[in-house]
C-alpha cells in the first residue's frame, strides 16, 4: 500500500521521478547508503514528530543530528518521535520507509537545511527497499515543505 501510494504521487506530480527497489534493505541510513551506493549524508531521513498536538515530518540529511533546542525554538514545543504503529497509523508508511511523499494523512513538512549540501539527496520511498533520487529543491516544491535550521551535522 504504501509503495504504491508513493509511486501514485510521483505518477500524478512528478512523472520523470521514478521508484527505485533495492534486494537489500535501506531501513537504516547506513543500509540506505549502501544500497543506493551514496555517502551516508545524501540519504534523506524523514523524523516523525510530535510537538504538542501537533504531527509533523522533518527531512534531514542522513548524517545531521535533531538539535532538540533549535526544534522547540522553532516550533514552540518540546519535540518527542512517534512510536513505531502510530508512524505508520498517521503517514501509511513503515518505519525505514518513512518519506514526505503519498501520506495516508496530510501533514506539514520540513525540510532542514542539511539537505542543501547536496544537489541530490535520497530519501526513502514507503518501503524499507525503495526510494527515489531527487534534488532537495524539488522535494520541498513537490510536498510545499519549508524550510528550517533545526538539525546538527555529526561528523
Amino acid at each position: 500500500m504504501s509503495l504504491q501510494s508513493v509511486r501514485d504521487f510521483f505518477a500524478e506530480k512528478a512523472p520523470d521521478i521514478s521508484v527505485i527497489e533495492s534486494a537489500i534493505s535501506s531501513a537504516t541510513v547506513a543500509l540506505a547508503a549502501e544500497a543506493y551506493g551514496v555517502e551516508p549524508g545524501r540519504i534523506a531521513k524523514t523524523l516523525s514528530l510530535r510537538i504538542g498536538e501537533r504531527v509533523i515530518l522533518i527531512v534531514a540529511a542522513g548524517t545531521s543530528r535533531m538539535d532538540n533546542k533549535k526544534v522547540k525554538a522553532a516550533f514552540g514545543g518540546k519535540p518527542k518521535m512517534l512510536g513505531l504503529e502510530e508512524v505508520a497509523e498517521i503517514t501509511g508508511h513503515e518505519v525505514g520507509g518513512v518519506c514526505p511523499f503519498g501520506l495516508k494523512t496530510p501533514l506539514p513538512i520540513y525540510c532542514d537545511v542539511s539537505l542543501k549540501a547536496f544537489d541530490v539527496v535520497v530519501p526513502a520511498a514507503g518501503s524499507t527497499h525503495s526510494a527515489v533520487r531527487i534534488t532537495p529543491e524539488r522535494m520541498v516544491d513537490l510536498t510545499a515543505a519549508e524550510w528550517v535550521d533545526v538539525c546538527e551535522i555529526r561528523p
